[in-house]
């Protein structure tokens, strides 16, 4: 591709360059004077693990997204930063751990969350640099001001067809500026269940009896589904995994809606276009853990100018590292903060400004070259204000350690979680009883520290921590974590100095 062909009409907009510069001034209107720099699709589907044909579920049915797999790049080791909605979100939005953006846990009204109103948000950058910006569906983050787009599409979070209908006008719009649309369903995320006095009432999972416009309902037969080790096999378990298989199939539909929209308006081949999940499936021992079922999440990119289609990655990204990588992508400065750590002993070692927490995979997209992408990190907070919890991990190839905080507290549970049937199950059984590859006692009370031993052990079953022959290891991680800590400005440090 021709980088210096792109160009931003409007008053006051920034001028946009290469894909993986930073701007840095506007190139001359001779080189400029082309076709417009092209446009960004994030679609942020709501608690989907990497539950896709493409992803190697041979039960599950989304051609669509097998099918997007085949014209992009699918990341096999994509993680969210923490498993809770909005805390999630923000980072997506700003490229910075909810540690640092304020956006601790959920928005809503009993637990009013919300990041800190210095924070500059992905939406915000790319209209100050002249792109149109849209969002539809789940918001789930504030306050409004932060995280500003300039257009609002209506609908249901869980009709995509008819969001993607509504934003139509929006997608064909005739204009020399690009657009950003942000589409975030509320699909597979668990729900309260059907009651028996009202047959019309959705699932656990949001699927309906009526159904929903533009989407042909999938039916999954229980005994088919594929249970993962971290779940009991049980009929509840299954019960609810085809639950929520179907809510993927829709996700699916509404997805592939969306990719033909774009193609009717012209814009699908200059589009650069993301497909993941705020982190994993709505289940006990997935969501708001760090263990693995809640981190690692789809990621699917299509680069309008990448050599190769249907390129598998393994690099290990990070939703820390979306906003950096869009940024780049579009030539756009990323924005500078100055430290928050209070603390003399602890603010003498780091910079007095610091950028974002993570950093652009572009090169990876363009070039399929994961080299350098070898560790991720997490930090989780809260889910909702009752749930203190406060963890934070760092893993890599190898090894992965857990430091859980409030380890003298009962783990917590989010309210959706605790009713799943697939958990009370287990723990009406007692504390003995196995849910998955740990024991219901062993899910609630969980030591300080937890190391696992990532090629061996991915399923995270026996913990390595108070091991004599791990101590070296044990060690290691722990001052990966600290300096992972120092640098992104973690106010969990000073419980660190102070003990």
């Amino acid at each position: 591709m021709d980088h210096s062909r792109w160009k931003i009409g409007g008053t006051g907009a920034a001028c946009l360059v290469g894909l993986a510069v930073i701007a840095s001034g506007c190139s001359t209107p001779a080189a400029r004077e082309a076709s417009p720099a092209p446009n960004i699709v994030l679609f942020v589907a709501d608690d989907h693990g990497q539950d896709t044909g493409a992803y190697g579920n041979p039960v599950v049915r989304t051609p669509h997204l097998d099918a997007f797999a085949d014209e992009g790049m699918l990341f096999t080791h994509a993680f969210a930063t923490t498993a809770s909605c909005s805390a999630s979100r923000s980072v997506l939005l700003t490229g910075l751990h909810n540690h640092r953006n304020g956006q601790y846990g959920h928005v809503h009204d009993f637990h009013h969350f919300m990041a800190f109103d210095d924070i500059r948000s992905l939406p915000v950058l790319l209209e100050e640099a002249g792109y149109r910006t849209a969002r539809a569906g789940k918001y789930h983050v504030a306050p409004e001001a932060v995280f500003r787009f300039a257009e609002t599409i209506p609908g249901d979070n869980r009709d995509v067809a008819t969001m993607v209908d509504q934003a139509r006008p929006f997608l064909e719009a005739e204009s020399n500026r690009p657009f950003f649309f942000y589409i975030a369903t509320s699909d597979p995320h668990r729900g309260g269940g059907k009651t028996s006095d009202d047959p019309l009432a959705p699932d656990r999972f949001g699927n309906r009896p009526a159904g929903y416009p533009g989407i042909d309902p999938v039916l999954y037969n229980p005994d088919e589904v594929v249970v993962p080790p971290y779940l009991p096999d049980t009929p509840a378990t299954r019960a609810e995994l085809a639950q929520y298989y179907q809510s993927v199939s829709r996700i699916d539909q509404g997805f592939g809606y969306l990719m033909q929209a774009l193609k009717e308006a012209g814009q699908y081949e200059n589009t650069l276009i993301l497909y993941l999940s705020d982190h994993g499936v709505a289940m006990p021992g997935a969501k708001t853990t760090v263990y693995e079922p809640g981190l690692r999440s789809p990621l699917i990119v299509r680069h309008p100018d990448a050599a190769q289609r249907g390129a598998v990655a393994d690099a290990m990204v990070s939703w820390v590292d979306i906003a950096p990588t869009i940024l780049d992508f579009a030539g756009v400065a990323e924005p500078a903060y100055s430290q928050q750590v209070q603390s003399e002993g602890i603010r003498k070692h780091l910079p007095s400004e610091h950028g974002l927490h993570g950093r652009s995979f572009l090169s990876v997209l363009e070039t399929g070259d994961g080299t350098g992408f070898d560790r991720v990190y997490a930090s989780h907070t809260f889910h909702e204000i009752q749930m203190y919890y406060p963890m934070r991990a760092a893993r890599d190839r190898d090894y992965k350690l857990i430091w859980n905080v409030a380890h003298e507290l009962p783990f917590p549970f989010a309210t959706d979680l605790w009713a799943a049937a697939t958990w009370q199950q287990a723990y009406q059984a007692g504390p003995e009883a196995r849910y998955g590859v740990r024991s219901v006692e062993e899910y609630i009370h969980r030591p300080e520290f937890e190391l696992y031993d990532m090629r061996n052990d991915p399923q995270e079953s026996e913990n390595l921590a108070y091991l004599p022959a791990y101590a070296e290891t044990l060690a290691a991680y722990r001052e990966m974590l600290w300096d992972f800590e120092v640098r992104t400005s973690d106010p969990w440090l000073l419980k660190q100095e102070y003990e």
